[in-house]
């Protein structure tokens, strides 16, 4: 096996997205945790041949691939340069906002929080909604802010497109990029990229009434297609149809030959759960070129 340029750990890890990203930017993955029975499946399933040290050893499972984060001492988890991770959105209920790492206690932001600190990995990338930088008028987001800064990271923030680095959905989401601050380096959102793979392309060259696709979701599904909450019906070729998982995984840039152990009803859901891989890893493309240039990973290293 060719040595890999960096470690990650892939946290909420979902079917793997941030998985398939890393890895082929010359990453290898020490640690993932997820907590839902069937992405852990499909998860095992797609990784268990370009990862296998994260489920045995020596012929025997091991525990690195965690199920629920809440239960895993952040000490425990090995030590890694990037940690990645698209954590749920919850509410911060605490009162007054003013000490980020303890107002986040009661939510797995929190478990991110307390890896950082324990672990201190030279940076991280971390996905969510787009919501998130206006929940609660601002204030969670800020928690999360002062909570970074108190852990000693610089942060980098955006909204990014999946239709921006040729994902054909939309799909906005937050980006958030950290830094050790003792490492003094700042990072750069790469700059979109033209649209080579549409609707189109997704059909298999049919005609379709969409270029860009719309967001793909959980739950709604079926509604009519000319229903404003209508996102997986299309008029394709001038017939109606469904995008299944086959065209759910192009529209998030998984691979054809990626496999659903599950029932097609669950591998929906698990790709409207997941991150769109070619928006991530150009994303995180910026990040590893920043810290092998500084010599932190990589050959330099």
């Amino acid at each position: 096996m060719k040595k890999p340029k960096f470690t990650f750990i892939d946290l909420f890890a979902g079917i793997g997205g941030f998985h398939i990203a890393m890895h082929n930017l010359g990453g290898e993955c020490v640690f993932a945790s997820e907590w839902d029975n069937d992405c852990r499946k499909t998860y095992t399933a797609n990784f268990r041949e370009i990862s296998p040290k994260l489920f045995d050893k020596d012929g025997k499972p091991n525990d690195l691939f965690a199920g629920d984060i809440t239960k895993v001492p952040p000490e425990s988890i090995p030590n890694h340069d990037i940690l990645c991770g698209g954590f749920p959105c919850q509410p911060f209920s605490q009162a007054g906002y003013k000490r980020g790492f303890e107002d986040t206690r009661g939510t797995l932001f929190f478990n991110v929080a307390a890896i950082l600190k324990a672990k201190q990995p030279i940076a991280f990338f971390l996905e969510n909604v787009r919501g998130l930088f206006t929940h609660d008028d601002g204030k969670t987001f800020e928690v999360i802010k002062n909570t970074i800064d108190e852990l000693g990271y610089d942060f980098f923030y955006q909204i990014v497109k999946a239709s921006d680095f040729n994902c054909p959905q939309h799909r906005p989401r937050l980006y958030m990029i950290g830094i050790r601050k003792d490492l003094k380096l700042k990072y750069t959102f790469p700059k979109p990229v033209p649209l080579t793979k549409n609707m189109s392309w997704v059909f298999d060259g049919a005609t379709v009434n969409k270029e860009i696709g719309f967001t793909l979701r959980v739950g709604g599904k079926s509604s009519p297609i000319d229903d404003r909450r209508n996102w997986d019906g299309y008029i394709v070729n001038g017939e109606e149809r469904r995008i299944s998982p086959r065209e759910g995984k192009r529209m998030q840039g998984f691979p054809d030959d990626f496999e659903f152990p599950v029932s097609k009803g669950a591998a929906m859901k698990q790709l409207g759960n997941s991150v769109a891989i070619p928006a991530i890893e150009a994303t995180a493309n910026e990040l590893v070129k920043i810290l092998e240039a500084a010599g932190l990973i990589g050959e330099k290293k």
